[in-house]
C-alpha cells in the first residue's frame, strides 16, 4: 500500500532533529514544581509518521524514557499518534490532532488515567512551533469545570 504524504505530514518536518529540552511540572497543589531536563531524538518513519525518542533526568536522579510517535490520517483528517514513558504504564493514543490556521500550533487529544487515581480524564499535549530551532510542548487536563488546565511546560531548543 502506497500513501501519499499530505501537507500534513510535511509539517511534521519541523520536529525532526536533535533537541535539548527542559520540562517544568506541577503535578499537585501539595507539592512544588518539578523542573528536569534531557534531550530527544526526532526522525522519520518513512514519508508519513515521525518518532521522537526522549531521555529524561527526573527528579531524585532518575531516568525517564519516552516514544511519541506522530502522523496524520488523511481519512480521518486528523493527527493521530501514540505516547509510551518508561515511567508510567498506560499507553496514551492521541485519538485526534489539529493544526490550527497558522500552522503554529498542533493540538492532540487524548484520555488518560485521573490525578486522582480514580477514572479517566480528558488531556491534551500542545505543540507550538516557536520558530526553527524552538518549540514548546504544553500539557493539559480538562478538569472538573471543564476548563484546560495546563501542568506541564517542556522547552525544546534544537541542537546546532
Amino acid at each position: 500500500m502506497h500513501v501519499e504524504p499530505q501537507v500534513e505530514h510535511n509539517w511534521l518536518e519541523n520536529l525532526l532533529g536533535e533537541w535539548t529540552l527542559e520540562s517544568e511540572a506541577d503535578m499537585s497543589p501539595d507539592m512544588p514544581k518539578q523542573t528536569s531536563v534531557g534531550i530527544e531524538l526526532v526522525r522519520k518513519l518513512g514519508d508519513v509518521w515521525v518518532l521522537c525518542e526522549m531521555e529524561l533526568e527526573m527528579p531524585g536522579g532518575d531516568t525517564a524514557k519516552s516514544q511519541m510517535t506522530l502522523g496524520y490520517d488523511p481519512q480521518a483528517k486528523s493527527f493521530v499518534g501514540s505516547f509510551i514513558s518508561s515511567c508510567m504504564c498506560h499507553l496514551w493514543i492521541y485519538s485526534s490532532g489539529t493544526l490550527d490556521d497558522a500552522g503554529k500550533v498542533l493540538t492532540l487529544d487524548a484520555t488518560g488515567p485521573s490525578f486522582s487515581g480514580e477514572g479517566m480524564s480528558q488531556y491534551q499535549d500542545v505543540i507550538e512551533i516557536v520558530d526553527e530551532d524552538h518549540r514548546i510542548l504544553h500539557a493539559r487536563l480538562l478538569d472538573e469545570n471543564e476548563v484546560w488546565q495546563e501542568f506541564m511546560t517542556t522547552r525544546y531548543t534544537r541542537k546546532k
